[in-house]
Parts: structure tokens; C-alpha cells; sequence
């Protein structure tokens, strides 16, 4: 009696078996089948394509709305060691940012735009100063530069190019408000379901490994929640700094409105503090070379003083990753998403570093 398990008996399933995967094999060997299935998924990868860039506005204030979400969860967690539920932490803290953001924009928002249009009706008679310079006025004598940007400012087109004219300015707004609204109602579902969320994607884990990749996933999602109220913590501080020292050099006019902006622009990784000290001190040297000289100064040292002790003090529990990396993920980042991208990189860089450090560099050491 023959053992049908035994080695090279050919059962009928399988015999029926063979010709089908060789008809298939051959029939995708011909050349018109396999530039029919080429193009076709060269059509689906075209489509889909196209499908993410027409909703890529969409995933920008999905990820932002992640983001935010992922800076305010340290603050959820931390009311929940206080006994707090998990849903009663989050609408505290939705109604502790609404509060903050109503705040500024009865308080500060009116003092920012009269600034603004002081700064702006100023400007002329600024680049007007200017003409002392000798630098500048040969500049000026050879290329015409001064009268160039001063028609252009007094001519109205600087308004318009800028903010679009009235309508633009309103088209802008709208805008704005929705996304603002978009991101408030995304960041409010991602917070009171972050744990329901991180969950189901660890499920989708192999078991044997669902325990590591939990942990993983926990340290990155508290890497990025730390990065985010770093990076809020340092710009606060920077604003804060900032308009103190323009209310003792005598930029007081202006303080609040050049705060803000400073504040704003020292959240961008890598150049964002470079311009906000470069606007600040422009507009000293437009009104007076000693203020603009203080400026300079003040800026060269306080930037020192961040990168060097406030920057490594804030972030020491967040990103823990080269310099040289943190430039390169910057620029990326901000090649592909603009401010977005270069918002998200660093943590993102941080998160790809860690992964490397604790899943693909131990099992290579294995090896």
C-alpha cells in the first residue's frame, strides 16, 4: 500500500493545479497582457495620486489637527492623575485653549493691527532715513532701490499685493475661520479618542509583537505631545522677552505687534528666530541706528541664550537627536509642507531614530 503523503506522488488537486498557474504565468508573458496590466496600474497609481493631491489642504489640517491634539494630551493625562475623567480633562482643556485664544483676540488682536498699520503708514518716511546711509545712498544712486520700494509702498500696491485687497483680505478670513474651525472640531474628536485610537492601530500589530510596538508608539505619541509644548514653551518665552526689551529700548509703539511675530516665527525650526530678530531689528535701525544697534546685540545674545539653555532644557524630554539631523529633517519638511512640514519634522525624525535605535539596530546586532 503506497503512502500518498510520500514525496513526489503527484495528487490530482495539484496536477489540475499546474496548468492553470502555467496558463497564467504565459498569458502574462505576452507582451500585449503585460503592458495592459502595466498601464492599468500605472492608471490606478495616476488616479490615486490625484485623488491625495485634491484633499492634500484636507490631510494638512488633519495632521495639524494630530499634532495639536498629541501637544495637549500631556495636559489631559496630567488632570487625569489628578482624578480627573478622561472626558471631563479634555473639554477643561478645549475650553482652557478656547479661553486663551479669546483672550487674544479681544486684548491683543486690536493693539497688533494698529501697530501693524502704524508700522506700514511709517514705512515710507523709514526708507526716506535711509537716504543718510552713505552705504545705502550709493546703492540707491546705482540702482534706484529707495524710490523703487517707496513708490511701490505708497502707490497701494504694496497693501494689495500683500493681503489680497478688501475682498481678498475677506476670502482670506473666511478661510481661515474655517480651517481654524475644521482643526478646533478634529483636534477635540483626536483628544478625547487618542487612547481608543493608538489602540486599534497597535492591534493591527502581529500578538507576539503588540506588547513592543504599544510601548513604541506610547514614547513616540509622548515625544511629540513633549515637542509640542516645548516648542510653545520656547516661543513664549521669546515673545515674552522680546517685548520687554522693545518696551525699555523705546519701541514701545510697536512691541506687541513685533512680540507676536517674534513669539510666532521662533516656533519654526532653524529660521524662524533668525527672522523674527532680523524684522525686529530692521525696523530699530529704520526708527534709530542706536535702537537698532541694541537690537542686534540684544538678539545675538538672547538666541545664544536659547539654543544653548532654554532650547536643551525644554526639549530634553521630547527629541533627543543630532544637530545635522534636525537641519536635514527641517528642510525636508519644510520642502514638502512649508511651515507644516517643518513644524512635524523634528518630532517625525525623532520617532524614525527611535524606531532605528530600538527595533532595526538589535535585530542587525543579532545577526
Amino acid at each position: 500500500m503506497t503512502n500518498p503523503s510520500r514525496p513526489g506522488r503527484v495528487t490530482r488537486n495539484s496536477a489540475a493545479r499546474e496548468p492553470d498557474s502555467d496558463r497564467l504565468s504565459v498569458g502574462l508573458r505576452h507582451p500585449f497582457n503585460l503592458g495592459f496590466f502595466a498601464a492599468a496600474g500605472a492608471l490606478l497609481a495616476w488616479w490615486l495620486g490625484s485623488a491625495i493631491l485634491s484633499v492634500s489642504n484636507l490631510i494638512v489640517l488633519i495632521v495639524v489637527a494630530a499634532f495639536l491634539a498629541a501637544g495637549l494630551n500631556p495636559l489631559v493625562e496630567f488632570l487625569g492623575r489628578r482624578g480627573l475623567k478622561r472626558a471631563y480633562a479634555v473639554v477643561v482643556v478645549i475650553l482652557g485653549v478656547l479661553a486663551a485664544v479669546a483672550l487674544f483676540l479681544v486684548a491683543f488682536v486690536p493693539v497688533i493691527t494698529d501697530q501693524v498699520t502704524e508700522i506700514v503708514d511709517n514705512s515710507p518716511q523709514w526708507l526716506e532715513s535711509l537716504r543718510g546711509n552713505t552705504y545705502v545712498q550709493q546703492l540707491d544712486d546705482r540702482f534706484d532701490v529707495i524710490s523703487k520700494v517707496q513708490d511701490y509702498v505708497t502707490s497701494g500696491g504694496f497693501g494689495q499685493s500683500v493681503f489680497g485687497g478688501v475682498i481678498g483680505v475677506g476670502v482670506q478670513v473666511l478661510s481661515a475661520l474655517a480651517n481654524s474651525f475644521i482643526i478646533l472640531i478634529l483636534m477635540l474628536y483626536f483628544l478625547a479618542t487618542l487612547p481608543r485610537v493608538t489602540k486599534a492601530c497597535y492591534e493591527l500589530a502581529p500578538s507576539s509583537k503588540r506588547v513592543r510596538v504599544a510601548q513604541l508608539g506610547d514614547r513616540i505619541v509622548g515625544n511629540v505631545g513633549a515637542y509640542v509644548s516645548g516648542a510653545f514653551i520656547v516661543g513664549l518665552c521669546a515673545g515674552i522677552s522680546s517685548l520687554i526689551f522693545l518696551f525699555i529700548v523705546g519701541l514701545g509703539g510697536y512691541a506687541v505687534a513685533l512680540a507676536a511675530v517674534v513669539a510666532l516665527l521662533d516656533v519654526i525650526p532653524m529660521i524662524g528666530a533668525t527672522v523674527g530678530a532680523a524684522i525686529v531689528t530692521a525696523v530699530g535701525f529704520a526708527t534709530d541706528v542706536r535702537i537698532g544697534i541694541a537690537c542686534a546685540i540684544f538678539y545675538l545674545v538672547y538666541q545664544q541664550v536659547e539654543n544653548y539653555l532654554i532650547y536643551p532644557k525644554v526639549m530634553s524630554r521630547s527629541v533627543n537627536i543630532p544637530g545635522s539631523v534636525i537641519v536635514i529633517a527641517a528642510l525636508i519638511g519644510a520642502g514638502l509642507l512649508g511651515v507644516v512640514g517643518a513644524l512635524l519634522a523634528i518630532p517625525t525624525a525623532a520617532a524614525i531614530l527611535l524606531i532605528l535605535r530600538e527595533v532595526v539596530i538589535p535585530k542587525l546586532d543579532e545577526r
